[in-house]
């Protein structure tokens, strides 16, 4: 069964970064913000406001899925929370597209009852993963979350993130994880996107201006 949803007839990508910019993305070099890692920045990508949103997860879900309809794997997940929709989105839009993957969960700390296990899934140990990240900033918890997939018997194949903040991350993981690390975008992308808003809304702004100064008084 094929989708013929409106995202599949436009340029998806270009559509899902324009989502990205106009939900996640914020900008402010006075302030600045405090990203999870402890490191100040004046760009903040909070891509849960994509991600959870309607329009988000249609666009990430077939973003993903079409990144890896071509792989040899079996599932998709990663660290709880901010693989979680992503990889629930793209499991949906597999299905729908007769690669159905299955999807797994790594817990923050092993369950406190029953199997006591870091993991939540229906895959078998020896499953073929991708692991799935919202935002890569430093690689920590990605790392954390190929080893976790690993010591569970999962064979990791890649790593496909959302977003690479260009901070050494995607390297990290590369050299710590021995994976193949890939994002859809990267800061730069939302960067130039915001340079390019900015100066639209100066050249609007002129023009309104000068159309006020041309009003005659009466």
């Amino acid at each position: 069964m094929s989708l013929d949803y409106q995202v599949m007839d436009q340029d998806y990508k270009k559509a899902l970064l324009d989502t990205l910019y106009t939900r996640s993305f914020k900008f402010d070099v006075e302030k600045g913000f405090t990203l999870s890692s402890g490191q100040k920045s004046d760009v903040y990508i909070d891509c849960k406001k994509t991600v959870l949103s309607a329009e988000g997860m249609e666009g990430v879900g077939y973003a993903f899925f079409h990144e890896l309809k071509l792989e040899p794997i079996d599932g998709i997940g990663g660290m709880t929370l901010g693989a979680d929709p992503i990889a629930y989105a793209t499991a949906l839009i597999s299905t729908m597209n007769g690669k159905p993957l299955d999807v797994f969960i790594i817990r923050k700390e092993p369950k406190k009852h029953g199997t006591q296990q870091w993991m939540e899934t229906n895959l078998q140990p020896g499953a073929w993963v991708c692991i799935i990240e919202d935002v890569i900033t430093t690689g920590a918890s990605t790392i954390l979350a190929v080893q976790r997939a690993r010591e569970y018997g999962f064979q990791v194949r890649r790593v496909l993130a959302l977003v690479d903040r260009e901070e050494g991350g995607k390297e990290n993981i590369q050299n710590a994880a021995k994976v193949k690390v890939d994002a859809l975008f990267t800061k730069t992308d939302l960067m130039e996107l915001h340079t390019k808003e900015q100066k639209l809304k100066e050249v609007a702004e002129k023009k309104a201006a000068q159309k006020q100064e041309q009003k005659p008084f009466f």
